[in-house]
């Protein structure tokens, strides 16, 4: 009952008919001769009469060989020699595993395309006071939206006033809510669960997080690996190849040893049976299908096959530090004056400067300064180096010790024995101070790391920009035995592309980042993965694969889902193609009959498509161990 609650009314209409042509089946051997072989034919006709079409449809749009056009053979023969039954059997078998192939990949897609529950459908517009209902597509940036318990925010947003837990699972797969309080940052498809918030939007739906996930998704079928386009060309080349020694099984014994000819056709229709490539084309796709699920579920999104299977040969694992190991989340934990400069002077020129940047650091010492910020004018960002900015007639400076020695600085004093980063101060090329800002460690990071050695992937090097006592500090407490330091982000891209020269062609090495300042080391990996980025736009657009929460683990979660997939797809194929060749050898030598045939076609493939649905249960082993 279960399972026809599953069904689509297209596949229960096709179980009916499969029913209908069976009852018919059944009558058959019960009545007259004559009328048997009516209803024999009425009854193939039923069965066999979608496969027929697709078969004559393919033909004339050029395409001869696939399983339609065998199974249409193969059939017809057996009805030309006799074998009403089993021709008839054949269509169904053949109808039942389509069925099962529907489910199966229905089951599959489920995790995916429950992802099209998180679009909303409405928002709740504040206008004069007033609320009106209307599609998130008409909300624009500075708007106020209210989101009351229960909906969903409909685009990525700021908490203007209100304080609520958001159900986040449909995003990140976690389940744990998520506390938001007045200036957090809220991402649409989170639903509310409490009470309700006042957000001002600040992406329009388009750009919103929501549409980005959903067409990551549509499109992550599009890319193909190159197992699957491997079997693409195969099946091109093996039908042709099977019906070419089908003709010759059924022409050559009878013309030149004078065999029957009925016996070698019928061998020949069941040598066309058996080798139908269903098993290959339906459950290679299906696998790696399966793993973009699993992967989905574990949130973290795949953008193609093709990563997936990089994922899988991965020997090499790259972190960038400040955002992907740490939190990101800096604090001022030391202010350094030059002489005659008081502490609150160095944290307001700094806060003035870094106003307007988006890094951690900089939010973290503006955050630090208790007064109001001034307004600043022809700001600079400089990358790798820091940010310059005219305030009141003045230049301010505030960045590392390579910005101040590019300036010409004078007077500065190296912040040493520290295992924070050192923001220096300057202005008018005067020098004022430092200020050393700490990060913390995420809470998994070791476990991270760890799990990758777990898996075999010792190769793992940690990136920063960071001056060297900083790096090696954090690399030691997480046991990362590669780290290199004080690099700018053309550095970076160096560093990956030396990695990758190593490696060669031994395997693929991954490049995982916080989305922020990597854009060009994502780019340049292998396999660049974004860290918690699904706010930042350029992280999405450039990575291959986004873990939707700010967790490292979720590394090692990938590349294990990564090789089951790949350990799945060769068991079908290996499975696939040794009851091919051997059902193939003995339906030639009259071994096998029509029954068997039906058993190495669509039992293969049914088999093959429950193997690859055991990567159904990668998120229930995952959960049960944490």
């Amino acid at each position: 009952m279960s399972l026809i609650k599953r069904m689509s009314p297209d596949e229960k209409k096709e179980s009916g008919v499969i029913a209908l042509c069976l009852m018919l089946l059944i009558l058959a051997h019960f009545i007259s001769k004559n009328i048997t072989i009516v209803l024999y034919i009425v009854t193939y006709i039923i069965s066999a009469y979608p496969i027929l079409k697709e078969a004559i449809e393919n033909i004339f749009h050029g395409k001869w060989f696939d399983e339609n056009f065998l199974m249409s053979v193969a059939t017809v023969g057996a009805l030309a020699i006799g074998q009403f039954s089993e021709a008839i059997a054949v269509m169904l078998f053949y109808r039942v595993g389509e069925i099962f192939e529907d489910l199966a990949i229905e089951n599959s897609k489920k995790s995916i395309t429950n992802l099209l529950d998180i679009r909303p459908e409405y928002a709740n517009l504040e206008l004069n006071g007033k609320l009106q209902q209307v599609k998130p597509e008409l909300l624009n940036k500075g708007d106020i939206i209210i989101v009351n318990p229960g909906e969903k925010i409909a685009v990525d947003g700021v908490v203007e006033s209100g304080e609520a837990y958001l159900n986040t699972a449909a995003l990140t797969g976690e389940t744990k809510p998520l506390l938001v309080t007045k200036d957090s940052q809220v991402l649409s498809g989170m639903i509310v669960e409490n009470s309700a918030l006042r957000i001002r939007v600040s992406k329009e739906y388009k750009d919103s997080t929501v549409v980005k996930i959903l067409e990551l998704v549509q499109n992550a079928s599009e890319k193909k690996t190159k197992t699957e386009n491997f079997i693409t060309k195969f099946s091109q080349i093996y039908t042709p190849v099977i019906v070419i020694s089908a003709i010759m099984l059924a022409s050559i014994p009878p013309l030149f040893l004078g065999q029957e000819f009925q016996v070698w056709l019928y061998r020949a229709l069941i040598f066309l049976v058996i080798s139908c490539p269903c098993a290959l084309v339906i459950s290679i796709p299906l696998s790696y299908f399966g793993g973009i699920g699993a992967s989905s579920r574990a949130g973290i999104l795949v953008k193609g096959s093709n990563y997936l299977e990089a994922l899988s040969q991965a020997k090499a694992v790259i972190f960038d530090k400040t955002g992907t190991l740490t939190r990101g989340e800096f604090f001022v934990t030391q202010i350094i004056p030059a002489n005659g400069v008081s502490k609150k002077e160095i944290v307001k020129l700094a806060a003035i400067a870094e106003s307007s940047s988006p890094h951690p650091i900089a939010r973290s010492i503006v955050k630090n300064y208790p007064g109001n910020i001034a307004r600043v004018s022809n700001v600079e960002e400089l990358v790798g180096l820091g940010v310059r900015a005219e305030y009141q007639g003045d230049t301010i400076s505030v960045g590392n010790m390579k910005l101040m020695n590019k300036l010409n600085i004078d007077g500065v004093s190296t912040v040493e024995d520290t295992t924070g980063t050192v923001v220096y101060v300057a202005l008018n090329n005067e020098y004022f101070g430092a200020i050393e800002v700490s990060d913390m460690i995420k809470t998994d990071a070791k476990v991270a790391i760890q799990g990758l050695k777990n898996v075999g992937i010792d190769n793992v090097t940690m990136l920063t920009g960071d001056k060297k006592i900083v790096g090696k500090n954090v690399a030691e407490k997480l046991n990362i035995p590669n780290v290199k330091t004080e690099l700018l982000p053309q550095d970076k891209v160096t560093e990956v592309e030396r990695i990758k020269s190593e490696i060669g062609d031994k395997g693929k090495v991954i490049f995982v980042g916080d989305g922020l300042n990597d854009t060009p080391v994502l780019a340049s990996a292998d396999v660049g993965v974004a860290m918690g980025a699904l706010g930042s736009d350029a992280a999405v657009e450039v990575a291959d694969v986004v873990l939707m929460k700010d967790n490292p683990t979720a590394v090692t979660r990938v590349i294990k889902i990564a090789r089951k997939t790949k350990m799945i797809v060769w068991e079908n194929i290996i499975f696939a193609l040794m009851v091919k060749v051997i059902f193939l050898l003995v339906g030639a030598l009259g071994i096998a009959t029509m029954w068997e045939a039906v058993f190495a076609d669509v039992g293969v493939t049914f088999i093959a498509i429950l193997n690859a649905l055991r990567l159904l249960k990668i998120k229930e082993e995952n959960e049960k161990n944490k």
